[in-house]
Protein backbone atom coordinates (compact mmCIF):
# COMPACT_ATOMS: atom_id res chain seq x y z
CA UNK A 1 0.00 0.00 0.00
CA UNK A 2 1.37 3.31 -0.80
CA UNK A 3 0.65 5.23 2.78
CA UNK A 4 1.81 8.74 1.23
CA UNK A 5 -1.16 8.36 -1.40
CA UNK A 6 -3.50 6.99 1.04
CA UNK A 7 -2.78 10.05 3.07
CA UNK A 8 -3.45 11.91 0.43
CA UNK A 9 -6.86 10.47 -0.56
CA UNK A 10 -8.19 10.78 3.22
CA UNK A 11 -7.15 14.34 3.09
CA UNK A 12 -8.83 15.23 -0.21
CA UNK A 13 -12.60 13.29 1.29
CA UNK A 14 -12.28 15.53 4.06
CA UNK A 15 -11.47 18.86 2.17
CA UNK A 16 -14.22 18.02 -0.38
CA UNK A 17 -16.53 16.67 2.49
CA UNK A 18 -16.16 20.10 4.18
CA UNK A 19 -16.89 21.68 1.19
CA UNK A 20 -13.42 23.83 0.85
CA UNK A 21 -11.45 24.32 -2.23
CA UNK A 22 -7.43 23.18 -2.04
CA UNK A 23 -6.99 27.08 -2.06
CA UNK A 24 -9.30 27.64 0.81
CA UNK A 25 -8.40 24.84 2.77
CA UNK A 26 -4.78 26.36 2.26
CA UNK A 27 -5.38 29.31 3.49
CA UNK A 28 -7.28 27.85 6.51
CA UNK A 29 -3.82 25.61 7.27
CA UNK A 30 -1.33 28.99 6.12
CA UNK A 31 0.44 26.89 3.58
CA UNK A 32 0.29 27.49 -0.58
CA UNK A 33 -2.34 26.11 -2.34
CA UNK A 34 0.00 23.59 -4.53
CA UNK A 35 1.17 22.19 -1.35
CA UNK A 36 -2.55 21.06 -0.64
CA UNK A 37 -2.36 19.88 -4.32
CA UNK A 38 0.69 18.09 -3.92
CA UNK A 39 -0.37 15.84 -0.46
CA UNK A 40 -3.59 15.16 -2.36
CA UNK A 41 -1.24 14.08 -4.89
CA UNK A 42 0.87 11.59 -3.34
CA UNK A 43 3.50 13.51 -3.50
CA UNK A 44 6.78 12.48 -1.20
CA UNK A 45 8.31 15.56 -1.19
CA UNK A 46 6.08 18.05 1.38
CA UNK A 47 7.35 18.68 4.24
CA UNK A 48 6.12 16.88 7.41
CA UNK A 49 5.07 20.26 9.27
CA UNK A 50 2.82 21.29 6.17
CA UNK A 51 1.30 18.13 6.07
CA UNK A 52 0.43 18.30 9.74
CA UNK A 53 -0.97 21.80 9.11
CA UNK A 54 -3.42 20.49 6.80
CA UNK A 55 -4.40 17.72 9.43
CA UNK A 56 -5.12 20.17 12.23
CA UNK A 57 -6.88 22.43 9.85
CA UNK A 58 -9.43 19.53 8.88
CA UNK A 59 -9.42 18.29 12.47
CA UNK A 60 -7.63 14.71 11.73
CA UNK A 61 -5.78 13.50 14.16
CA UNK A 62 -2.87 10.72 13.78
CA UNK A 63 -2.16 7.64 15.85
CA UNK A 64 0.74 6.09 16.01
CA UNK A 65 0.73 2.48 17.45
CA UNK A 66 3.10 -0.14 17.46
CA UNK A 67 3.36 -3.41 19.42
CA UNK A 68 5.87 -0.55 21.64
CA UNK A 69 3.67 1.55 22.09
CA UNK A 70 2.74 0.48 25.78
CA UNK A 71 5.53 0.06 27.02
CA UNK A 72 6.97 3.45 25.59
CA UNK A 73 3.98 4.67 27.33
CA UNK A 74 4.64 3.36 30.61
CA UNK A 75 8.82 4.66 29.99
CA UNK A 76 7.53 8.16 29.07
CA UNK A 77 4.88 8.30 32.41
CA UNK A 78 7.96 7.04 34.31
CA UNK A 79 10.94 10.05 33.00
Amino acid sequence: MDYIQHLGNIIKYHRKKAGLSQKSLADVAGIGKTVVFDIEKGKETVQFKSIISVLKALNISIELNSPLMDKYNTEDENS
